[in-house]
């Protein structure tokens, strides 16, 4: 568990919880409680009084269980005192993996074919709870955005704010958006890697020469980007409940407070934004496997057209050369050209000239031409 106090001028982390109870939350600024999902369910107890003490009133039991649920979708639900926002991160799976069930549900296709990418993307929910002073976030084991943020306002803290132009968040709900923004963003550094790996699946598919054999992985790589385009609809649904919620407030009672509640409505659109961007890519991919799947059949039929079409015109060439065959090989003594010397050599030169005008016909009208792939 990692505590920080926030405020305008700067950001440092606090010693523990018992410290920040015997304290109470700063005069200025919020205060920012981050724990893994281990963590919560180990100090439930404690951290219901301090919520109590703090900002009057504890989490409810239903939103309890759901910080806890690993796998529940990403939602957004409020009180009259703080907001709930769950949302599922997509992020590489590090080697660090939750204890119990589920670790079993925290990549897209654990266990399965497909690229290894979507095999390595964790999906594990991520908890928010926003008080007016006071975030909760509930990460799984790994903890990778809380760190990462942290790391990130520790740096901002060290240097000169003037200088490196860093904003410090301004309250819990701005917070819980540039973490949202962090998580999202984390997906769109792994899509040239997806992109690439089903990018060449769609070229052996295209290619004639392939034989391609990975079409078990190919329909797991479908079916998890099927269930990727699942969370980020419930992720842009998520946040979209929430700019709802955000217009809903009360007016604001200053004019400073009324910047600062535009620019968190500006953050919220800038992470649905993003959001968007990952479902158009993930059903650009999903469109893409599905396309090249389509071509990969039609180019093999209009192959198989292609061969029979060529069968079909050496089958025309040599029929007339059968006939002619099976003319001269019946049990008659008056055939034509039977018993004359040169008989063979007509016959011979009259099956090599039908053969050759065939094959000058066929050819002129690409019958038996090759068709370039």
């Amino acid at each position: 568990m990692r505590i920080f106090q926030i405020q305008s001028t700067g950001a440092s982390e606090g010693d523990g919880l018992q410290s920040l109870l015997q304290r109470g939350l700063p005069d200025s600024g919020f205060v920012w409680i981050s724990c893994t999902s281990q963590d919560f369910e180990r100090h439930l107890a404690t951290l219901q009084e301090g919520l109590q003490q703090l900002c009057g009133q504890p989490l409810l039991e239903l939103h309890v269980s759901d910080l806890l649920n690993r796998q529940l979708p990403s939602h957004y639900d409020y009180t009259s005192q703080y907001d709930m926002v769950v949302f599922r991160r997509l992020a590489a799976a590090s080697a660090a993996t939750d204890t119990g069930a589920a670790a079993s549900t925290r990549a897209l296709s654990a266990g399965k074919g497909g690229p290894p990418i979507l095999r390595r993307i964790d999906t594990s929910p991520v908890g928010f709870a926003v008080f007016d002073r006071l975030l909760l976030t509930v990460h799984p084991a790994d903890c990778a955005v809380r760190d990462a943020y942290a790391s990130k306002l520790m740096q901002a803290a060290s240097t000169d704010l003037r200088t490196t132009g860093a904003r410090y968040p301004s309250s819990p709900a701005d917070l819980m958006l540039r973490i949202v923004n962090l998580m999202v963003d984390g997906y769109l550094a792994l899509r040239r890697e997806l992109t690439h790996q089903l990018d060449h699946w769609q070229t052996e598919l295209l290619n004639p020469k392939a034989r391609f054999a990975n079409w078990g992985a190919l329909l797991d790589a479908r079916l998890a980007l099927h269930q990727l385009d699942e969370i980020c609809e419930d992720q842009r649904s998520c946040i979209q409940d929430w700019i709802e919620a955000v217009k809903t407030w009360p007016e604001a009672d200053s004019p400073l407070e009324a910047r600062e509640r535009e620019l968190l409505q500006v953050r919220s659109r800038d992470v649905l934004e993003h959001i968007e961007r990952v479902v158009h890519h993930v059903q650009r991919l999903e469109q893409s496997a599905e396309t090249a799947v389509q071509m990969h059949f039609s180019a093999q039929s209009h192959r198989t057209n292609d061969i029979m079409r060529t069968l079909t015109a050496l089958t025309a060439i040599f029929l007339p050369l059968n006939l002619i065959a099976a003319i001269f090989g019946m049990n008659f003594d008056s055939i034509p050209l039977l018993h004359l010397h040169s008989g063979f050599w007509w016959a011979m030169g009259s099956m090599l000239m039908i053969a050759s005008t065939l094959s000058l016909v066929f050819w002129r009208k690409r019958y038996i031409s090759r068709t370039a792939h």
